[in-house]
């Protein structure tokens, strides 16, 4: 259960910084504005660290890859949610057991 209060208060509360950020990324604002008036917000770090790792250990990680673009390569956010939805659809862990 460790971080589910984490996820609902970044899902819920405008307290959130993550949360504030990501509304005013989704109004148009750049994710350097949106940081700089928000203050620290741990998940613009945390996905350029993650997305990093999943490349290093080709690992695929869509969502990841998406935000990275959106946050650091000023990708469009409605291109990268196309992008997102319009992935083939299989199994998420068939690599696991195949």
């Amino acid at each position: 259960l460790t971080g589910i209060g984490d996820l609902i208060v970044t899902c819920t509360s405008m307290h959130s910084r993550n949360r504030r950020a990501g509304i005013l990324i989704g109004q148009g604002i750049s994710p350097d504005e949106a940081v700089k008036q928000t203050g620290t917000v741990e998940g613009y770090s945390c996905c350029k660290v993650a997305y990093e790792l999943s490349r290093r250990l080709n690992v695929d990680m869509p969502i990841t890859e998406q935000l990275y673009k959106v946050l650091y390569e000023y990708s469009n956010v409605r291109e990268a949610l196309w992008n997102l939805m319009g992935r083939p659809h299989r199994h998420e862990t068939e690599e696991l057991f195949f």
